[in-house]
């Protein structure tokens, strides 16, 4: 897988006690990376670093990127082969609670790290994870392309697009040398969803909350439509943007999209109906209840456009909608029900999945 450019080699990824980055340490370890996480805190509990006892399987700083002098003294010391910057305050609803939080850690976080990779003297490969909420999201029906302009009506998205910026800046500035010793690129994703996530806010945690303390779930907007994809599709991509740039030089500097298949989009209600399957309720009218009162604004739908990435690095998503809420609903079930070794189920949906991607004969795979 990926060419095994990952083996022995010391990756950092920032954000590594979140969801997304507790499933990319788990294949980066699959992988045989030697893994050094970046993380403030655990965010949540339960959370899925703990449960799968990452902290025993790789090493851990627990220090928050906004501390710029520690955060250059730790990637300084490690002189890593790649970093994976996923390290953000993902939620939008605390962004109108707490914006300025979400600016310093979102914008100033991230430049914080490339200051910090400006120090090394060793090759090293940073793929810098944004959002696809870093576009203006002017409510259209096809798909963002990654010359679309960038921006955000609310906090989080507008901390997203800064990011951007930033990291451009950067680029054109200190890391403008494609044969210097940093290369960077920008990768974009969004509506995520997998086990292990127990943020809050989130359509998949709410519904399996409460639904495992026996409750009906509270939902805000059922129509609206999301192009809903499998967490380890993005991470697919971010580990084939490390792969693909580490030996082409003209993907230095470039963003990427990374989403699902045209097929996925359903709205919040049609997800939840299809999750409610697997937690055997006979009728789905009686798993949730509407809520009317929104407390802050939500997008309507928001797509990408991921032609550059099948273009350029021949990648394209490989599970189906079917797929992506069977494995989600296995996860989670298996957990609350089911008490099952959850690091050995991730490694099995990690296994089951690049199965799938061999099937189709995916760049990555080889």
């Amino acid at each position: 897988m990926f060419g095994n450019i990952y083996k022995g080699k010391k990756v950092i990824v920032t954000g590594n006690t979140g969801f997304k980055g507790s499933w990319l340490t788990t294949w980066l370890l699959e992988l045989g990376a030697n893994v050094v996480g970046i993380s403030d805190c655990v965010p949540t509990t339960p959370s899925m670093f703990e449960e799968l006892k990452l902290r025993e399987k790789i090493k851990y700083y627990e220090l928050d990127i906004r501390n710029f002098e520690q955060l250059k003294e730790v990637i300084v010391a490690e002189k890593p082969d790649f970093v994976f910057h996923l390290a953000a305050q993902a939620i939008v609803s605390t962004s109108y609670s707490n914006p300025l939080e979400t600016i310093q850690v979102n914008a100033m976080g991230t430049a914080h790290v490339l200051e910090s990779l400006r120090a090394l003297t060793n090759n090293c490969v940073a793929i810098m994870i944004t959002s696809d909420k870093c576009y203006e999201n002017v409510e259209w029906c096809w798909g963002y392309k990654e010359t679309d302009a960038l921006g955000g009506k609310d906090i989080y998205s507008a901390s997203k697009a800064a990011a951007e910026v930033i990291i451009h800046a950067y680029q054109k500035s200190f890391f403008a040398d494609e044969n210097g010793n940093v290369k960077i690129a920008v990768a974009r994703a969004g509506n995520v969803i997998g086990g292990g996530d127990w943020a809050k806010d989130r359509i998949v945690v709410d519904c399996v909350k409460s639904w495992s303390n026996g409750e009906v779930v509270e939902i805000r907007s059922p129509s609206a439509t999301r192009p809903w994809q499998h967490v380890l599709e993005p991470l697919s991509g971010y580990l084939a943007l490390g792969q693909d740039i580490s030996s082409d030089n003209s993907l230095h500097g470039e963003a990427f999209n990374f989403g699902p298949r045209a097929e996925q989009n359903r709205t919040v209600l049609e997800l939840l109906e299809d999750l409610s399957k697997f937690w055997h309720f006979d009728n789905a009218n009686e798993a949730y209840s509407v809520v009317e009162n929104r407390p802050f604004n939500e997008a309507g739908l928001l797509k990408l456009n991921c032609d550059k990435a099948l273009f350029s690095m021949k990648w394209q998503a490989t599970m189906n909608y079917k797929s992506t809420v069977s494995f989600v609903s296995k996860w989670y079930y298996s957990f609350y029900k089911e008490k099952k070794n959850m690091f050995d189920l991730t490694i099995g949906q990690i296994k089951e999945y690049s199965e799938m991607a061999c099937e189709q004969e995916l760049k990555w795979t080889k």
